[in-house]
Parts: structure tokens; C-alpha cells; sequence
């Protein structure tokens, strides 16, 4: 049998323990010992940049001439491959990770996977929170946001992230996005309270079915979009 081999490990302040393994030519990440995510299934990953950036595709005469999008949480980079490849350029990808290590993972252990992401010029690193980032920008500043950051609102990776899903962050949100924009969750299955408070905070929101591989006979993740409703306050 083919080993399973750690190869790197971070933790971060609050206890948490990030880990890198290597399997059959297969990466895996972990937290506190348990499977987040794996090259093996990348389907939704990906998925979220198709269905965030949606709007970014259209005719030249209503796409933006310089988008920006921000991805909350690195990954294994799967979502920030396919976010660059279609916005083009000139264009800015912006990601906001928390873990420095696991930067440095993906451009060492899993460039293998996905190339030089990080060393592409649309590609802008922001090595800490997701709140700190969204909280620092402009009004109006993003095309789109594309957060993969927990299972669900009501399954967090830490306590801490919480407080992304508040009635007065999701007002910060909707304030960040520039006009037509839109923010796209990824979520490991449906959490229709998350549904309801999105749009009690003034956004149309729809639901999309994710499957976690190409072949996979269910979609049990799913892909929640929103846009800020017009009639919401400014």
C-alpha cells in the first residue's frame, strides 16, 4: 500500500491545526484531523468561480474593463485558478488568506496541481482575516465576491468566523460590492436560515446545486448567489 505522507502542518492562534498530506499522488487538507478538501474533488471549487463570475462574462459593453473579485480563503487554489481564467486581463483577483503556511503550500507542495498561481500579476495575497479585508475596502470596490470559508454558517471551521455572517457584515458586504456585483458562498449543503437572513439583508439570493466531482451522482454541496436588491438601503 502507497503511504500516507504529512507533509506540512500549521496552527493557528486560536488552537486550530491545519495539515497538508500527500496520498497516490493526491493531496488532502485537513483541520484538526478531519478531510476539508482534496485535489481528488475540485468540481465546486471551481464551480463557485463559474457561478460568481458569471456576470463578469457577458458582452464587452457591460463588462467591466478592469474586474475585480476578492476569494475568501486559498484553499488548494482551485477556485483562484478558474477565477483568472475568466477574467482575462486586465484584471484583479484578490485573495484574502489567513494561514501564511498554507500560501506558501500552494506555491510549493501544490504548484504541482494548479501552477504558478501566486506568481501570476493578477493575483494579489492578503495575509489575514476575510472580515479585516472586506471591513477595510471602499464603498463599491468588488465585481464579486467568491467565500469559501465553512461548511455552513451553522458548521464553522472556527468560532471566530461567526461574525461573517452577521446582520451588520452582510450590510458591509453589500456596501463593498460595486453595482451589478455579487457575493457567491460555497456551502458544504443547503442552510436555508443562512438563505433567509441573506435576504432579510436586502439581497436576491439563488441556490445552485454543487456536486463535489464531475461524475458524482448527487449534488450535495451547493452555491448560494446575491446580489444586493436595488430597494435595499444604500
Amino acid at each position: 500500500m502507497k503511504p500516507h505522507v504529512q507533509l506540512a502542518e500549521a496552527t493557528i492562534p486560536n488552537g486550530t491545526r491545519f495539515s497538508l498530506h500527500k496520498h497516490d499522488g493526491k493531496f488532502y487538507l485537513n483541520y484538526n484531523g478531519n478531510e476539508l478538501m482534496s485535489t481528488d474533488h475540485t468540481y465546486s471549487e471551481r464551480l463557485l468561480a463559474d457561478i460568481g463570475c458569471a456576470a463578469l462574462l457577458k458582452g464587452k459593453s457591460s463588462r467591466p474593463t478592469h474586474p475585480r473579485v476578492l476569494i475568501g480563503g486559498l484553499g488548494m487554489g482551485f477556485t483562484l485558478k478558474r477565477a483568472l481564467e475568466l477574467v482575462r486581463r486586465p484584471a484583479t483577483v484578490e485573495v484574502a488568506e489567513l494561514i501564511p503556511e498554507l500560501v506558501e503550500w500552494n506555491r510549493t507542495f501544490l504548484v504541482e496541481h494548479n501552477g504558478p498561481l501566486l506568481d501570476d500579476q493578477r493575483t494579489k495575497i492578503y495575509n489575514g482575516d476575510l472580515f479585516d479585508c472586506i471591513s477595510s475596502a471602499s464603498k463599491n470596490t468588488y465585481d464579486a465576491l467568491l467565500l469559501d470559508i465553512d461548511n455552513t454558517p451553522d458548521d464553522l471551521i472556527t468560532p471566530e468566523n461567526a461574525r461573517l455572517y452577521t446582520p451588520d457584515f452582510l450590510a458591509t458586504i453589500r456596501r463593498s460590492l460595486k453595482p451589478g456585483g455579487c457575493v457567491a458562498y460555497w456551502l458544504s449543503e443547503p442552510a436555508p436560515n443562512f438563505k433567509k437572513k441573506l435576504r432579510k439583508a436586502h439581497f436576491d439570493v439563488e441556490e445552485f446545486a454543487a456536486k463535489p466531482h464531475e461524475n458524482s451522482k448527487r449534488a450535495r454541496h451547493c452555491i448560494y448567489i446575491a446580489r444586493p436588491r436595488r430597494e435595499g438601503p444604500k
